[in-house]
């Protein structure tokens, strides 16, 4: 019998896999950025199907096989998609999260990156729009920084956007560009 793993995580990316599987991405608090098979999740009315949408933040059972993760139960509780409402949030959290999931080759086990990406998600529900870019360049910054391809101080802790905050960082947005386009540079993309 195969251990079970039970955590929060936040869906970043699902692709359909054959007939009525798919692939989830997942970023978790203790076991980091997994990719993970989820069996059925595509058929109509299958049980896991509402917590594994892309961008829910989910009660999660992982189980570790020969051929990699497996999620065998998954139960909502957040669903940051829904939440966002508008389009232009979600294009910035898919912009972040599509950069960590390409920035990360394999499994990353890093503690960091699920309170930058939820701090974030919750930023865009919570703050009004003119400070969406802000915190954007934030989480994209401190992302690379986890990663470890940006050695620059950053403010505030991982999970933080706060209004002051991410007006300095508005104040400070050539410096912040640059250095995120060099942390790109620096990680082969």
């Amino acid at each position: 019998m195969r251990h079970k793993y039970e955590t929060r995580g936040i869906v970043l990316s699902r692709t359909p896999s054959g007939e009525a599987n798919a692939f989830v991405t997942l970023l978790t608090p203790t076991l980091g950025l997994v990719r993970a098979r989820a069996q059925s999740v595509r058929r109509s009315g299958a049980k896991l199907s509402a917590a594994l949408v892309t961008f829910a933040e989910s009660d999660l059972v992982l189980v570790r096989g020969r051929e990699g993760w497996r999620v065998v139960g998954a139960v909502l509780a957040e669903n940051w998609f829904m939440k966002m409402g508008q389009v232009a949030p979600r294009r910035r959290a898919a912009r972040v999260s599509g950069l960590l999931t390409r920035l990360v080759a394999g499994e990353a086990h890093d503690s960091e990156l699920f309170p930058i990406i939820r701090g974030f998600f919750e930023a865009l529900v919570t703050l009004p729009e003119d400070a969406h870019e802000a915190a954007e360049m934030l989480a994209a910054l401190r992302a690379l920084a986890a990663l470890g391809l940006d050695a620059g101080k950053i403010h505030g802790e991982s999970s933080a956007f706060a209004p002051a905050l991410l007006a300095s960082v508005e104040a400070e947005r050539t410096e912040y560009v640059a250095r995120i386009n060099r942390g790109i540079i620096a990680s082969g993309l």
